[in-house]
């Protein structure tokens, strides 16, 4: 995969994620956006992380910025930390994506870059270094701040509950471990990893499905819940008593109603369970990818939030919980909502009946991979120029069309497809919504055997 600039940041191959591309992106983001008191550096555990960090805190220093290395840390704990400092921010990681590949996410003063800042920091590539010398400082109370944040709004929330953590190689599972025993939680520690594990929260495969099952029922004393993040800590992974992961964007409709928002912002890929419970006064869909959901909350303002359907969290205002204040954070979270479902599985009696709560919409997503953007491309275009109908007619006949972002397609006995090309990846994604899981199951499965035979 060349290396890719956009909606999450650079990303590529590592053996393309030259010292000189790295370089070259940290000068112009430096250069061309508001980088505050400094540039705050932190890094996933991936075994490319810390040489490419090291770049980018070379390339900050020559160009006379004050760089403060946070060393391994979850994305959401670096931009919090960041943006408290008044300072810019560079998260080394590749997120949910093999261990082969890597990149960049950059974040101003106030938080994520916009789409604006991203076409900046394009035009602003190919500068020479200015060859100065910044000072270099540490700082590793990162992720304890991160997890100290939630301790001071719920207190202990979580006493009585047992919690496993699959901990696999995501640099968030520390801070998530101590969050959870500060509020009250019994932590049983799982599936540890020296070796990176990707983890798409919004994709989850059918082997990890089969092995939260196999820990719910194998833990002595049983678990409440089972809980861990993709690889950088921004995306929550969320299942109940029996293994059954719980939907990201079923955790967003949870998390807001916690927290008392008024207005959703979420993507378009998101379920219509949020517009169908009744308890927001507004709900607003954007194209895919945090830029958009973030300018769609800060035009809404008030008591606002937004998520997408991989589970990351941006709480838009000032909320409480009942030990003390919440503040706004407005970058994807992994932490509120795992908290949240916890704190409500515990009001319920489980996490379960939480989710028979909300509206019986449910999705299932999938992505054939290693699909050049051109061909993607290719069979969008064809399909949005009349071939959508004949192309879904095994599935059922096409109400309704929405073209915010790819093709998501309503169908006459009320379930949805939406085909899409990655924005970020070689990845052509199918998402499915039903009115029970077995159903959406049954419609990916038509869905996906249609693109992967179009798409030879």
């Amino acid at each position: 995969m060349a290396p890719k600039f956009g909606t999450s940041g650079l990303r590529g191959l590592v053996t393309e994620l030259t010292p000189a591309l790295v370089a070259d992106y940290t000068r112009s983001f430096l250069t061309v956006c508001p980088v505050g008191t400094g540039l705050w550096v932190g890094r996933d555990l991936r075994d490319s992380s810390p040489m490419l960090a090291e770049v980018v805190i070379a390339a900050a220093r020559a160009e006379g910025v004050a760089v403060t290395d946070c060393g391994a840390v979850p994305t959401p704990a670096l931009a919090m930390a960041a943006m408290e400092a008044g300072a810019a921010a560079i998260m080394v990681t590749g997120s949910h994506i093999p261990a082969d590949r890597n990149g960049l996410k950059f974040y101003v003063p106030g938080g994520e870059i916009t789409k604006a800042e991203e076409t900046a920091i394009l035009s602003g590539l190919g500068r020479a270094a200015a060859e100065l010398t910044g000072l270099r400082r540490g700082t590793f109370q990162t992720t304890g701040d991160w997890a100290a944040r939630y301790r001071g709004a719920f207190g202990r929330c979580l006493d009585g509950l047992r919690v496993g953590v699959w901990a696999h190689s995501a640099v968030s599972r520390e801070g998530i471990v101590a969050c959870l025993e500060a509020l009250g939680a019994r932590v049983a520690v799982l599936g540890r990893s020296d070796v990176f594990v990707p983890v798409d929260t919004e994709a989850v495969p059918s082997d990890v499905r089969a092995q939260f099952v196999a820990w719910a029922t194998a833990e002595s004393g049983g678990l409440d819940a089972i809980v861990s993040t993709d690889g950088d800590g921004d995306r929550p992974l969320v299942a109940d008593a029996t293994g059954q992961i719980v939907p990201g964007d079923v955790l967003g409709q949870i998390t807001a109603a916690l927290v008392g928002a008024d207005v959703v912002v979420t993507t378009v890929s998101a379920n219509t369970g949020v517009d169908l419970s009744g308890r927001f006064g507004r709900v607003v869909r954007t194209r895919i990818g945090s830029p958009f959901v973030i300018a769609a909350m800060d035009e809404a303002g008030g008591r606002v939030v937004g998520y997408e359907p991989n589970g990351g969290f941006l709480l838009g205002f000032d909320a409480a919980g009942p030990d003390g204040p919440l503040p706004r954070l407005m970058t994807r979270d992994s932490l509120l909502p795992i908290v949240a479902a916890l704190i409500e599985a515990k009001r319920t009696g489980s996490l379960a009946a939480r989710v028979a709560e909300e509206p019986a919409r449910f999705t299932v997503t999938d992505r054939l991979e290693h699909v050049p953007v051109e061909v993607s491309q290719a069979l969008l275009a064809r399909l949005a120029a009349g071939g959508l109908d004949a192309f879904l007619a095994p599935l059922g006949r096409v109400a309704s069309v929405d073209r915010t972002d790819g093709l998501r397609a309503t169908l006459a006995g009320g379930g949805v497809v939406h085909l899409r090309p990655s924005g970020n990846a070689p990845e052509f994604r199918v998402y499915a919504e039903a009115g029970t899981f077995e159903s959406a199951q049954a419609l990916m499965g038509l869905a996906f055997a249609q693109v992967k035979a179009a798409l030879g």
